[in-house]
């Protein structure tokens, strides 16, 4: 791990303070009329979820922490644990649901995952940013609706409700951005 000095935090950075790891959220540098500069940092925690807003002088020195990229594939959901598969190494991996979220409803087998990891531990998950799911459930369509100006609602197959125009009709596929959670367009 390299040291930086307080003032080169920058949002986005992983840092170990406080013996744990913490991201960079927003980041200001303050130049006060009296006294020296600073920059003034919001972090959270990525073990546990705190927040915390510090301060950081350009003397003040900190580990930049390095986080590993692998790629998993996403085999099964076993009760409450996600099983993932290593795809160097064929290892199988084992994180709680909670770990990845509400996201975790777009999991489907076979998918390609990003695991950042710091000490061979799972710090966080990263999913593709655009699913195909189908249309299990759709309103019909309302005589007099413009296509332009209202959405009504829909369920997936895979339970989440999301706004679609109105010409998307119950059987038709789409593709669903993960990370919004919205409708981007029909599917091929």
């Amino acid at each position: 791990m390299a040291k930086i000095n307080g003032n080169e935090i920058r949002p986005g950075m992983v840092i170990e303070y406080q013996d744990t790891l913490w991201v960079s959220v927003k980041t200001m540098a303050v130049k006060p009329g009296k006294g020296p500069a600073y920059n003034q940092v919001e972090l959270k925690n990525l073990i546990d979820g705190r927040k915390l807003n510090n301060r950081f002088g350009s003397d003040e020195r900190v580990e930049r922490a390095r986080l590993e990229q692998k790629d998993f594939t996403y085999l099964y959901k076993q009760g409450e644990a996600l099983v993932f598969m290593d795809k160097d190494t064929y290892e199988q991996l084992e994180l709680q649901e909670g770990f990845v979220g509400e996201r975790a409803a777009f999991l489907q087998d076979g998918m390609e995952v990003t695991l950042e990891m710091h000490d061979e531990r799972p710090i966080s998950i990263r999913l593709p940013d655009q699913v195909t799911l189908q249309v299990v459930e759709a309103d019909p369509v309302v005589k007099g609706q413009t296509a332009a100006s209202s959405y009504k609602p829909a369920i997936l197959d895979n339970g989440l409700r999301v706004m679609v125009p109105p010409f998307i009709t119950t059987g038709e596929r789409v593709i669903v951005d993960t990370n919004e959670v919205t409708y981007i367009r029909r599917a091929e």
